[in-house]
């Protein structure tokens, strides 16, 4: 259900600095409201100018699934008409004939976009969702993706937006391929090589380069007339960003036939706390991503959470990431994901390297991240991978790093929680019991009455 928007004060400043920007990029954290206050602005400038049709590249679940979602959620975006590009080619020839306002598509299909409309391209407007992306652009060599886009990025579009949470992951060396898509090097230089020799010296290898002691200030100087940073975000309570994943076809099949049974187990007991809950687990598998077998080892049912926190580390950029997960099996495919993460045990020197910033990722089960833990020093993300129906354990885990620890500590820094969710699963009614307080039962009650209807 769609509901009226308010944007906060630092959404009002996107929308603001996309109204007066036709070229510009947006330096904002995940869940910050960056893909509403986008559309917004694109929608009001509608008003006065023909920014559509508009071109959304994302990573693949976020183009398949974030943008065109987000219209569902708000009142006055309802009437924008989404066409998705992904999938085979016959099938990203239909989306892109179909008659809508908005495209999206996954990077890698670029190449394909570009070779396919030539001389005819279409799109006003093109969004650079996670625009971090493009940074390998140069203009004689570089990655074939960004090479593509850049044939039509100045000569076929009239605005260009780039939004990304963390926009020099591995230094200032990173902004030049993505500035040049918002002014073709009128800022930074018109090649890699004129950037690289006027802010950067090499190393004693050769191959890689540091910045002068100047770089920082003047290239932050240089770019700052179209690229907005937002601060200022509330520290007294944790920023949510809730990712959404969608089942796939066979894992969907697989979920509603265990749901059936859930449902059915529930009836013949009657709904009590302890043995309702329990009832849920194999559905609460399912939608993580996997099933235990009665063998009592489990097999692989979908990638879809592993891709949604892949995207959260990518624009943590190097960001700690309290990561909380809730089965053995989630653990195992996670540390498979992330070779350098480490898991919350007993040990007093995990902690420790944690709060000294040495651990990239900390995976940790809720009801072991409890009282008495301080972990606010590692970091100020918290991503819960899958979760549990204790209230207890789930208030725990966040107050580990929540506002109050990091204020005590010193850090005036906002907390995100991102929580990734299999869409029309168990994972939303553990959700509504952990945010409403709402009771175990009542929960189930409901799901069982609309199920019926």
């Amino acid at each position: 259900m769609s509901r009226p928007f308010t944007p906060h004060p630092y959404q009002r400043d996107i929308i603001d600095f996309i109204h007066d920007t036709p070229r510009c990029a947006v330096f904002a954290a995940m869940g910050t409201g960056k893909t509403v206050s986008t559309l917004t602005a694109l929608d009001q400038l509608a008003l006065a100018e023909p920014v559509y049709p508009a071109l959304v590249l994302a990573p693949l679940r976020v183009a398949r699934s974030t943008w065109p979602s987000e219209v569902k959620k708000w009142d006055h975006l309802a009437h924008i008409r989404f066409s998705v590009i992904t999938g085979s080619p016959k099938e990203r020839l239909t989306a892109l004939k179909a008659d809508a306002d908005v495209y999206t598509m996954n990077y890698e299909n670029l190449e394909w976009l570009v070779e396919t409309l030539g001389d005819k391209w279409p799109f006003r407007t093109v969004v650079a969702d996670e625009g971090s992306r493009l940074k390998s652009f140069r203009t004689r060599q570089g990655s074939k993706r960004a090479k593509a886009l850049g044939k039509v990025a100045h000569t076929h579009v009239n605005r260009f937006v780039s939004l990304t949470g963390t926009p020099a992951p591995n230094g200032l060396v990173d902004l030049w391929g993505q500035m040049w898509f918002v002014d073709r090097g009128e800022r930074l230089g018109r090649t890699y090589s004129a950037f690289e020799s006027r802010w950067f010296t090499k190393g004693w290898d050769g191959f890689s380069v540091k910045p002068m002691a100047h770089s920082q200030v003047e290239i932050e100087n240089a770019i700052k007339d179209v690229c907005v940073t937002i601060s200022g975000l509330p520290v007294d309570e944790p920023i949510s960003n809730y990712i959404y994943v969608d089942l796939p076809k066979d894992a969907k099949a697989l979920y509603k036939d265990m749901e059936n049974i859930m449902f059915a187990e529930i009836e013949g007991v009657g709904v009590e706390a302890v043995s309702a809950a329990a009832k849920t687990i194999k559905t609460l598998q399912i939608a993580s991503g996997f099933l235990y077998t009665e063998e009592g080892d489990w097999k692989l049912v979908h990638d879809e959470k592993i891709d949604a926190l892949k995207s959260i580390v990518e624009e943590a950029a190097g960001a700690p990431i309290l990561c909380a997960y809730q089965f053995k099996a989630d653990l195992e495919r996670l540390k498979k994901a992330y070779p350098k993460g480490r898991h919350l045990d007993s040990n007093p020197k995990t902690i420790e390297d944690w709060n000294a910033g040495k651990i990239p990722i900390l995976f940790a089960h809720a009801a072991s991240a409890g009282h008495g833990l301080n972990l606010q020093d590692g970091g100020n993300i918290l991503v819960f991978y899958g979760k549990g129906w204790s209230l207890e354990e789930y208030q725990q885990i966040i107050e580990r790093i929540g506002p109050m620890r990091q204020k005590q500590a010193g850090y005036d820094r906002p907390v995100y929680i991102h929580h990734i969710i299999a869409r029309d699963t168990v994972d939303e009614m553990v959700l509504d019991r952990l945010e409403s307080k709402r009771s175990v039962q009542d929960i189930l009650l409901e799901a069982m009455k609309r199920r019926t209807k």
